[in-house]
């Protein structure tokens, strides 16, 4: 995703002069094209994540388009602060992108566990929150953020994530990656392809399941979970993020809220750090979000129901 990321923003740069990258001393391997060829586009803010963040809401405030980028919490739960008052307050056009989301850096510890982002970043008033799940997502939210100028956090897994074959992007639209009659599994970013596979073999014991993508957080879209709802026995949300606040939370308020209730499965990560270091696909299958365990858990409640 973040090849793929950084390839369509040089593009629309080529395009369109006001769009802007500031990084925090990072991505030389990624951004080196980009640098080399838009140097008047590109900043390099040093390791200074928090001065990085309000240089972008001064630059956006004087008409760019700007795109802050670096790894996991750091340009997120470090520029809290500067997001929520100089970037939000004002309504700076500012994208916020963080490469690593989930345990994307799991090898690095916690402080790369970028786990708590959607929960903390959702509540923030007028900012919006995307995480796709392929490069088809990834390039459509990117040209979508840079036509649309607003306040956004982009949320990027660390894998490689090739195209799914499914209907078109369309912005703050639940994306159906596969039909079912069943079981209805949503899921955002690099875990989706935990949750086909999971999806493949539920398929192998006859359980029907549809695969939605989530990749617009904020703005949700609650007239399309309400229609899941009333058209599957059971929704399961997965996410490799923290069991609060996250997609199964917004689920569930979305529920209420419409009135349109089903069974509702949240699989996600407990509420506590994770002291286990390891590969993004290690520390998923010891926290029960591998593709094995999530059908053995969408198994378990899907024969519940029928009992």
């Amino acid at each position: 995703m973040r090849d793929t990321f950084v390839k369509t923003l040089l593009r629309l740069a080529h395009q369109r002069e006001e769009v802007t990258l500031v990084t925090g001393d990072l991505g030389f391997g990624v951004l080196d094209g980009y640098a080399r060829e838009l140097p008047r586009q590109y900043i390099n803010a040093g390791v200074a994540e928090q001065n990085m963040t309000g240089l972008a809401a001064g630059m956006a405030l004087e008409g760019h388009t700007v795109f802050t980028y670096s790894i996991a919490n750091f340009p997120t739960l470090r520029c809290l602060e500067q997001i929520r008052n100089d970037v939000l307050y004002h309504g700076a056009p500012v994208n916020v992108v963080a490469i690593g989301g989930g345990f994307s850096y799991g090898a690095l510890g916690m402080s790369h566990h970028a786990t708590e982002d959607v929960a903390i970043l959702r509540a923030l008033a007028g900012l919006r929150v995307y995480a796709p799940c392929d490069e088809h997502e990834t390039v459509a939210i990117t040209e979508h953020l840079v036509a649309q100028p607003g306040p956004s956090y982009l949320r990027l897994d660390k894998s490689k994530a090739a195209a799914v074959d499914a209907p078109a992007f369309q912005h703050g639209r639940l994306r159906p990656l596969q039909r079912g009659a069943d079981v209805a599994l949503l899921a955002y970013g690099g875990i989706m392809v935990e949750v086909l596979a999971a999806a493949r073999t539920l398929a192998a014991e006859g359980l029907s399941c549809s695969v939605i993508s989530a990749h617009t957080l904020k703005p949700f879209d609650s007239a399309g979970l309400a229609d899941l709802a009333r058209s599957h026995r059971l929704l399961v949300t997965v996410e490799e993020h923290n069991q609060i606040g996250g997609l199964g939370t917004l689920v569930a308020e979305t529920m209420v809220d419409t009135g349109a209730l089903r069974p509702l499965l949240r699989l996600a990560l407990p509420d506590a750090y994770s002291s286990i270091v390891g590969s993004q696909e290690y520390l998923r299958q010891r926290h029960g979000l591998d593709a094995t365990a999530i059908a053995a858990r969408v198994r378990t409640a899907a024969r519940e129901l029928a009992t």
